[in-house]
């Protein structure tokens, strides 16, 4: 082996080190599920994912103007296809700002280009054109809105969605096909035409339960205006305590569109083959999740402002559905069933919170 090659496979095995360290600190819900992807399948929803992760923590810095973050977002996105901008691209965010774990893993984003690098050609493909599009999206609200994000309409939460989760589904629901022999092109087609709602329903959730710390901490106000003004608040007065009841009354109306699309996200679950049993835990374990936070927030603990740093549900909880996922996951209808049950009261197996 020559003097480069043997460089080279010690740094890329470094960049699939760092990779897998990082990925608990950067991830609240995926960490798991992506670990339990096989091979190829597993390094590319892993890489992608750190990938989302570095152009969402672009998209917060608390500081930057949004000329200068849509600036590093297209010097991100030549990392691509230019080996030498990515390994140049940490000396443009050495001074980022924000959540220590987000800061370290965008600072050494050549290392994640690097395990990006590493994957078959069509896999590279597939993550090339999804990142792109969704940092095309970021980049396009970035200077929409250069003062803080100020969603306007339903119509524009659902664009902001698509961009930031939407293309994550579409993403995702290609390597499944790519890397599932169990998922051919009928079984791909259906799955298609769901997975924009899995994505964007678990989006939604995230949204609702984080919405004091996104106005607070992110200058980013997601709920849409037209929504907050039909029920007596707005922007403004999002996190007032005499607006408490009008303001949970429009996040009621958005969190109906949430429930909406995790019935669809369901059914995409549910179309999963049970042969792809990786697969289906990647998607059972979030929506589980997602399920419980949307009960949680619905039935009362969500009112902004009470939780700033944003609605969990319990650790045991958290345990119980994931060992019940697992239990579940062969069977189309206890998984359902247990879906089901997220949506409307804890699911507990004795362990204390």
């Amino acid at each position: 082996m020559s003097v480069t090659s043997s460089s080279q496979l010690r740094r890329e095995l470094e960049a699939a080190r760092f990779c897998r360290e990082i990925l608990p600190a950067v991830s609240r819900t995926f960490a798991l599920s992506i670990r339990a992807l096989p091979g190829t399948l597993g390094h590319a929803v892993l890489a992608a994912y750190l990938l989302c992760r570095i152009a969402d923590t672009i998209e917060d810095e608390p500081e930057l103007d949004a000329a200068s973050k849509a600036e590093l977002m297209d010097r991100m996105l030549l990392c691509f296809d230019d080996a030498a901008a990515a390994e140049r691209f940490p000396t443009l965010v050495a001074g980022i700002r924000g959540e220590a774990a987000h800061v370290r893993l965008t600072q050494h984003a050549d290392l994640v280009f690097l395990h990006f690098r590493a994957l078959p050609a069509a896999t590279q493909a597939h993550v090339r054109r999804w990142v792109i599009e969704m940092v095309a999206g970021m980049r396009t609200f970035v200077l929409r809105y250069p003062a803080g994000i100020r969603i306007q309409s339903v119509e524009e939460y659902r664009e902001y969605c698509y961009y930031v989760a939407g293309t994550v589904g579409y993403m995702l629901t290609d390597l499944w096909h790519e890397h599932s022999s169990t998922i051919g092109a009928g079984r791909y087609a259906v799955l298609r035409e769901r997975c924009r709602a899995f994505a964007e329903g678990l989006q939604t959730v995230n949204i609702l339960k984080d919405v004091a710390r996104d106005a607070e901490h992110e200058n980013s106000i997601f709920i849409p205006e037209q929504l907050l003004r039909e029920h007596g608040s707005s922007h403004a007065t999002i996190l007032a305590a005499d607006r408490t009841r009008q303001t949970r009354a429009a996040l009621g109306a958005l969190a109906q569109l949430a429930g909406q699309d995790l019935e669809l996200a369901k059914a995409y679950l549910l179309l999963i083959p049970r042969r792809a049993m990786a697969i289906r835990l990647f998607c059972a374990l979030p929506l589980l999740f997602a399920c419980a936070t949307l009960r949680t927030l619905t039935n009362g603990a969500g009112a902004p402002g009470s939780a700033r740093s944003g609605v969990k549900i319990s650790r045991a909880e958290v345990k119980s559905l994931t060992v019940l996922g697992v239990l579940a996951l062969a069977s189309n209808r206890l998984l359902g069933r247990l879906a089901d049950r997220a949506r409307t009261r804890p699911l507990l197996l004795g362990w204390r919170s």
